[in-house]
């Protein structure tokens, strides 16, 4: 193992203790897409302590920050990616705040070596991944624009998994204003509901126009005051997922458009917000092979993901399009126990969370540590991510 590797490794040892608190004071402190201000608080503290200026705030979001070390010379950006957002209600169960830990541990143990490497390590923290985007924010921002490389772990169940792809997403909000009147005089009124119901039939009668992986799912979010109450106003929210941000926009628009076409016929008026969609993802095969050889190291196996599964989104999607990229998965809980249940919170501080915190750390540390070391390797990043990426995207 490089000298320089085993280096970073002894700094994120010798501050394990620190990573670990860091950890349970986000877990025990759920704050929900774009109020992590004790989260940002704790990590910003941590880095601080250890010598190192933040700059918190960036990219327009309160709870976004940067904190960086440069090398001995000019060179490639390396930046670890942190999230540290709760689920609203049942806290940190998909376990962000073992992404966050590992993003800082390997940054600091990166840090520590800088002086031997031309180029620059940051950790950037991405608040808002789970209902905003906020990874596009802060790209649309330019937080982003000298990042040549972007790692970041995820934890996962049963299985540690490379090369994970991810599906387009996006949600759509559908309001509807009609006009009450007494349900014994229903004529009176414009029913704001049946509005929603008929964009729910109008959403099934487009499916079958749908592509293969196309999924929407919507719920009633106001359905009316009382039942003998004509409801003037009501309201729906869809989740949207489909294999690419291309397709994903297609579908968006099939949505809006069964949307309008309930206000036609029933007379309520829509409001109709779509959210920032969340691309699909590209996962870098050489930087995946390079942090799966790493975690071998470390006494974590990991497994090719099966290229044609039907997984969950995220806001590093639209990095990969723009940077090479990886979001690895690293197992906190045993098969069968599902993310986004109260369950997995348990879980996401449980001892192998914390030992996680520490290996994914050693790992993304050990992966930056293989760029910086090679020019070679970093031109093959590259080219494997132009020949990934679909030259729609860059024109």
């Amino acid at each position: 193992m490089h000298e320089t590797k085993q280096r970073a490794m002894h700094k994120i040892d010798e501050l394990a203790d620190k990573l670990v608190r860091l950890s349970h004071d986000i877990h025990s402190h759920p704050e929900v897409s774009l109020t992590e201000h004790k989260s940002a608080g704790f990590i910003a503290d941590l880095l601080r302590q250890e010598g190192f200026d933040v700059t918190v705030g960036v990219g327009g979001l309160d709870t976004a920050f940067v904190a960086r070390k440069t090398g001995a010379a000019k060179g490639p950006h390396v930046a670890f990616l942190a999230e540290y957002d709760s689920l609203p209600g049942i806290g940190h169960a998909c376990g962000h705040n073992v992404i966050a830990t590992c993003a800082v541990g390997a940054f600091l143990g990166a840090a520590a070596v800088m002086s031997e490497f031309a180029g620059t390590v940051s950790v950037i923290g991405t608040p808002g991944e789970e209902a905003d985007g906020g990874k596009i924010i802060l790209m649309e921002a330019g937080v982003f624009d000298d990042v040549d490389f972007a790692l970041m772990m995820h934890p996962s169940s049963g299985k540690s998994l490379v090369g994970r792809g991810g599906r387009a997403a996006t949600s759509i909000d559908i309001a509807f204003t009609g006009k009450s009147a007494h349900s014994s005089a229903p004529g009176r009124g414009i029913n704001a509901l049946n509005a929603v119901l008929s964009t729910f039939q109008h959403i099934d009668m487009l499916r079958p126009t749908f592509a293969m992986q196309d999924n929407v799912n919507g719920i009633i979010t106001n359905g009316g005051l009382a039942a003998n109450i004509i409801p003037g106003e009501a309201a729906c929210t869809f989740s949207l997922r489909a294999e690419t941000l291309l397709d994903l926009e297609k579908l968006a628009a099939k949505v809006t458009q069964a949307a309008n076409a309930a206000a036609a016929l029933t007379g309520a008026a829509p409001e109709i917000h779509v959210h920032r969609m969340y691309a699909e993802r590209y996962p870098n095969k050489p930087m995946g092979e390079a942090f799966k050889a790493n975690m071998t190291q470390l006494g974590e196996e990991m497994e090719w993901a099966n290229p044609t599964g039907m997984y969950g989104s995220s806001d590093i999607g639209n990095v990969s399009i723009k940077i090479p990229a990886i979001h690895e998965y690293l197992w906190i809980a045993p098969a069968g126990v599902n993310s986004h249940n109260l369950e997995y919170t348990e879980h996401s501080a449980s001892p192998r969370a914390d030992e996680i915190a520490i290996k994914g750390a050693k790992g993304l540390a050990m992966t930056a540590i293989d760029i910086l070391a090679s020019t070679q390797f970093q031109e093959q990043i590259k080219r494997s991510h132009l020949a990934q990426v679909p030259g729609e995207y860059r024109s």
